[in-house]
C-alpha cells in the first residue's frame, strides 16, 4: 500500500520532534514547557486560555504546566487589567536564552534535514507545505460555518 500524504507528513513531523527534543533536553525543559515558552514569547501577555488551544491541551493540564514555569521562574501571570479573571503569561528574564536557544536547535535541525534538498526543492516543498496547510484551514472554516 502507497503511503499517504497524512501519514508521511506525520512520520517527518515526529522525526523532527524526535532529534529537536534530544538536544533541547539538556536545557532542562520537556517537550510540553519548551512549546509553552515558544508561544509565549512570539505572542507576549497572551492568556491561558489562548495559549491551551494553541497546544492543544486541557484548560488544566495547562494550568500545571505554567505553575511548573512559575515555579521554575521562567514564566510569570500577571492579572489582566479589564478582567480579573484573567491572567496574562509572560517570559522571566531566565526564559530568553532558553527560548533562544531552542529556535538555535530549530534551525540547526532544519538546517540538517534540508540538506538533502538543493535550493529550488526547499522552496518548493516549503510553498507546498504553506498552500496546503492554508487550504486545509479554509476547509476546516467553510465546515464549522
Amino acid at each position: 500500500m502507497p503511503e499517504s500524504i497524512g501519514l508521511l507528513l506525520h512520520d517527518t513531523a515526529r522525526a523532527f520532534r524526535y532529534r529537536f527534543d534530544a538536544r533541547a533536553r539538556a536545557l532542562g525543559v520537556t517537550r510540553q514547557q519548551w512549546r509553552a515558552l515558544f508561544h509565549i514569547s512570539r505572542s507576549e501577555g497572551l492568556n491561558q486560555a489562548e495559549l491551551a488551544e494553541r497546544l492543544d491541551v486541557e484548560r488544566i493540564t495547562l494550568c500545571r504546566m505554567v505553575d511548573r514555569l512559575e515555579e521554575a521562574r521562567l514564566v510569570e501571570r500577571r492579572a489582566d487589567p479589564n478582567d480579573r479573571r484573567v491572567w496574562r503569561l509572560h517570559l522571566l528574564p531566565p526564559a530568553h536564552p532558553i527560548v533562544e536557544r531552542l529556535a538555535e536547535i530549530g534551525h540547526e535541525v532544519e538546517r540538517e534535514a534540508l540538506v538533502h534538498l538543493d535550493d529550488e526543492e526547499r522552496d518548493q516543498l516549503f510553498d507546498s507545505l504553506k498552500r496546503l496547510r492554508e487550504a486545509l484551514r479554509e476547509d476546516g472554516r467553510k465546515q464549522v460555518a
